[in-house]
């Protein structure tokens, strides 16, 4: 017994040493159903095939690595003896397994087409008796043997294996010491159809780990960082123009309160209009240049101006009706503007350097051509 937990031991730990990173390895993946077909017979004093008898049976296995596997098998031999069952015996093992292939080359992602398995296990060995014979009887078991599997089709989904082992009777029926006993050892050549159920990573059985890319890692994590230097600057953007929205606000709001505050203002403005031109028109009969009578008080209205307001200034412009040449026109015109010049100088004082006088030749002011025969006189301010 204590050999047999060595060895399971060991297994553990050489499976332990040689698993990769896998997936598919949840509890209800990797699990298997088998059935088993085939013969046994005696390993000593007996003939090999004229004492060999069928046998059969079912196997439920959990591939718990992609080397280690662990399962129960329950196997019957067909009746060669007396007895009140179709069975001579039974026996239900609990069993490891161990892959040599993914053991010593590793694991590839996927079952290889021909692998072998090393089967280790114990179990409860039980004999079938007639009553003449006496009662049923009990026994430790012990399996050794090989798995030569076929894995096939593209999914791996099926297994043909051919299954040559050892079993051993430990103790005689609980009569002797547990001990491996040749005399009372069996050879077992069956022949198994295996089903593995499909796995959660949709295989049928552990698929690798795909090793991450450190470059493409510092690549992700390099992005990673620039969008988030991106947020940050982002935030402080928009942090900075929300102060500068809050702080006119602010400005707003107070000068909306100084405004509110403020006591009224009286506002006192003198409001000079734009300095008012004057102007005087002093008419002529036709062909003349002296200023009559009658036309005095528009002479006198300009001289009376100007003497109240002494930075003023007056311009005379003489005009003339169409009448006649170009030539006596612009001479007229003149002198009906002197002729004004000298009724202010001569009469009424007024000094001449604040007098122009110049003709304008033909008047078109008016569209009656004799309203035209005048002198236009406008007070300037200075």
């Amino acid at each position: 017994m204590k050999k047999i937990v060595t060895v399971l031991f060991c297994m553990a730990v050489l499976t332990a040493n040689a698993q990769t990173a896998v997936e598919g390895n949840k509890f209800l993946d990797n699990w298997s159903i088998n059935l088993n077909a085939g013969g046994t017979t005696p390993l000593t004093h007996s003939a090999f095939f004229k004492n060999m008898r069928p046998i059969v049976g079912l196997g439920l296995t959990k591939q718990v690595t992609p080397v280690l596997g662990l399962g129960v098998e329950a196997m019957g031999s067909f009746n060669t003896t007396d007895s009140r069952t179709a069975f001579d015996n039974s026996n239900i093992s609990l069993l490891g397994t161990l892959n040599l292939n993914n053991l010593f080359t590793s694991y590839k992602g996927s079952p290889r087409l021909f692998e072998v398995e090393t089967v280790t296990g114990f179990g409860w060995l039980h004999y079938y008796y007639n009553k003449a014979m006496g009662h049923d009887a009990n026994s430790l078991s012990t399996k050794l043997g090989l798995n030569f599997n076929f894995n096939l089709g593209e999914a791996k989904a099926w297994t043909v294996a051919f299954k040559p082992a050892l079993v051993y009777d430990m103790n005689a029926n609980a009569t002797n010491n547990i001990c491996f006993n040749a005399n009372r050892a069996a050879w077992e050549f069956t022949a198994g159809l295996k089903y593995h159920f499909r796995c959660s990573n949709g295989e049928h059985y552990f698929t690798i780990v795909k090793p991450y890319n450190q470059a493409e890692i510092d690549a992700l994590n390099s992005q990673i960082n620039n969008l988030r230097q991106e947020v940050n600057d982002n935030a402080i953007a928009s942090e900075t123009a929300l102060k500068s929205a809050d702080q006119k606000v602010t400005d707003l709001q107070n000068a909306l309160n100084d405004c509110k505050n403020q006591a009224p203002k009286v506002v006192t403005e003198t409001i000079t209009n734009n300095k008012k031109t004057l102007e005087s028109v002093v008419t002529f009969r036709q062909g003349g240049t002296t200023v009559e009578s009658s036309q005095l008080p528009n002479v006198e209205r300009i001289a009376t101006y100007l003497k109240h307001h002494k930075d003023a200034t007056v311009s005379i412009k003489g005009y003339a009706s169409p009448e006649g040449s170009a030539e006596v026109n612009a001479r007229i015109a003149n002198q009906r503007a002197q002729a004004v010049k000298t009724v202010l100088t001569n009469k009424y004082k007024i000094a001449a350097n604040r007098i122009t006088a110049e003709g304008q030749g033909v008047g078109n002011m008016f569209e009656e051509a004799d309203w035209n025969r005048v002198s236009i006189c406008t007070i300037h301010e200075n």
